[in-house]
């Protein structure tokens, strides 16, 4: 077989084998560059309510939570209590409420998985470790391989021996400018 049509086939037969691990480490790539602008794991909203203050005292955490979930509808999501200060901090199923007990006012937060960009990240990160990293590092060494299989691809003016050279010095180029920035200031 010549070289050039092993080149092709390994570069066509890596690229479609690892075809899912670029869309996953594309999307969870793009999710954590902009970690600062959201939650890539998790939508958190939040609410505020003014809810009714008990007409009478109420004796313990666990009734006053009661009184204040009860006119939001969530009683039946109630895990946890705990006084601080002049608030009431109850801890619900995928969030918490914060209950001013001299004003009524609540802030509401809630947490729920953000679907695809949790599992994603959850294997970028490499959480599961064991027989991931293994596979991770395998993928690793794999787009080394396309980037060097790919090269050699095209022949002529638009290959490595011409705009393709232009391509890959601007793509080298690139980075670097970039790290003489940030390691330079």
């Amino acid at each position: 077989m010549k070289i050039r049509k092993l080149n092709r086939a390994v570069h066509r037969d890596l690229g479609y084998f690892f075809f899912g691990m670029c869309i996953i480490y594309g999307l969870s790539g793009i999710a954590l560059n902009h970690r600062h602008q959201w939650n890539p794991n998790y939508i958190i909203t939040q609410d505020s309510f003014l809810l009714r203050l008990p007409e009478e005292e109420v004796n313990g955490n666990r009734e006053k939570a009661m009184h204040f979930l009860e006119q939001i509808g969530r009683e039946d999501e109630f895990r946890t209590a705990l006084p601080s200060g002049e608030s009431l901090r109850i801890f619900i199923r995928h969030g918490s409420i914060t209950v001013n007990l001299q004003t009524g006012r609540a802030d509401l937060e809630t947490i729920r998985p953000r679907p695809v960009f949790r599992q994603v990240n959850f294997l970028h990160y490499n959480t599961p470790r064991r027989l991931w990293t293994w596979f991770s590092d395998l993928y690793a060494a794999g787009l080394i391989a396309l980037a060097f299989t790919g090269l050699f691809i095209i022949r002529g003016k638009n290959g490595i021996r011409g705009r393709g050279a232009w391509l890959v010095s601007a793509g080298i180029l690139i980075p670097l400018v970039f790290l003489i920035l940030y390691f330079s200031s």
